[in-house]
């Protein structure tokens, strides 16, 4: 339903779908119509018709019945017609013109949002625009912000509501040749920066002569690049407080981390493009060496193994927005998306919340009076 805000139903329209004539089941909030797929169902069109007008979340997880693979979560998107409001929700009705559902459901005010679920909430382009008057998600992104004339002030409040393009396609951001740059796919970061980190590693062991003492140092790199990780999107991803009030500063913190935070899950501006992380990370080879001035090979080793931590926490970061995962990613996942529907201001941790909790960053759901209801 590319350009169209899906419609919001409420649980009574919802259940009264259930025959095979006309058959919705929910997942969360999303509400699916499977009437084309009861007949083709593996399992046979009973079990869907025993959950017409209902929720299948638990069954579709269901072990001793049968867990259903990502694959049958990507079959049930080409179904997805709405999602579930309350009763008091008019058809069709949106938070402000972004994402949001039920006129009567309480919202975190800093994002417009109430769950993770919201994320996936389509954006009426047309209406948004018209509402916010921020960017319009039709044309080139980078143009319109350097030419917009907007207010730090502004600019930060309306890049942290997210909005959701087109199923999670890549909105345009140059309009033109320079398109492809900015858009990366998760698989690039393993392919591009793994075989060097071999290299690298094979290196250092060559020149320490000592897989322990190679395996120690690797492990230091490994280890500090979860600080790293930390520093990076604590002070600079989020430097809001020390932006400049100008074009280039928006610019610039809009294409390191304010488009994430805007288009929470584009699936290809998620990773890190690598000539992007090429510039960043060339300062750190030379503090590695620095700091282990001592032996070359050690310093060298141990930015291997730093660099294979930020390709861990990459693809992490992907995963989180667009997989289904295990019981202990499923809580990271959960406690990473709060970051971005909820409160920007705390859950710097990506790979782990641990030096969030050393910093005092943790992220807790705000209390109901810090909510408002639309």
């Amino acid at each position: 339903m590319p350009g169209k805000t899906l419609p919001t139903l409420t649980p009574a329209e919802v259940e009264s779908h259930n025959s095979a004539k006309s058959c919705y089941v929910t997942l969360g909030r999303k509400v699916y119509d499977v009437t084309p797929f009861i007949d083709d169902h593996p399992g046979g069109s009973e079990l869907i018709l025993e959950y017409a007008g209902k929720d299948v979340t638990k069954i579709l997880r269901d072990v001793a019945s049968h867990e259903h693979s990502d694959s049958a979560y990507e079959i049930m998107d080409e179904y997805i017609v709405g999602i579930v409001g309350s009763e008091s929700t008019s058809n069709g009705k949106t938070n402000g013109g972004t994402n949001g559902d039920a006129a009567s459901r309480p919202l975190y005010e800093a994002t417009g949002m109430s769950s993770a679920e919201d994320l996936t909430v389509e954006t009426d382009i047309t209406q948004d625009y018209k509402t916010h008057k921020f960017l319009d998600l039709g044309q080139p992104l980078l143009s319109q912000l350097w030419f917009s004339g907007f207010s730090k002030e502004f600019y930060l409040q309306q890049v942290h509501r997210p909005r959701h393009y087109k199923g999670g396609e890549a909105a345009p951001l140059f309009g033109n040749f320079l398109e492809p740059l900015s858009k990366t796919a998760w698989y690039v970061i393993p392919i591009v920066w793994l075989p060097p980190v071999a290299y690298g590693t094979f290196v250092g062991y060559s020149g320490l002569g000592s897989a322990q003492a190679a395996f120690g140092y690797w492990t230091l790199g490994f280890f500090c690049w979860s600080i790293i990780e930390y520093c990076m999107h604590r002070f600079l991803f989020h430097m809001e407080k020390y932006l400049p009030d100008n074009r280039v500063g928006l610019t610039l913190h809009f294409l390191l981390h304010g488009i994430h935070h805007y288009l929470p899950m584009d699936k290809y501006r998620l990773v890190m493009p690598p000539a992007l992380f090429l510039i960043l990370a060339t300062p750190f080879w030379k503090v590695a060496h620095s700091i282990l001035y001592f032996n070359w090979y050690a310093g060298t080793t141990a930015y291997c193994g730093g660099v294979f931590g930020y390709i861990c926490y990459d693809l992490t970061h992907y995963f989180l927005h667009h997989k289904k995962l295990p019981p202990f990613y499923a809580t990271l996942k959960k406690y990473h998306l709060e970051h971005h529907f909820a409160d920007y201001n705390n859950g710097f941790g990506v790979t782990s919340p641990f030096w969030d909790w050393v910093f005092g960053t943790q992220l807790l759901l705000p209390d109901a009076k810090t909510l408002k209801t639309q």
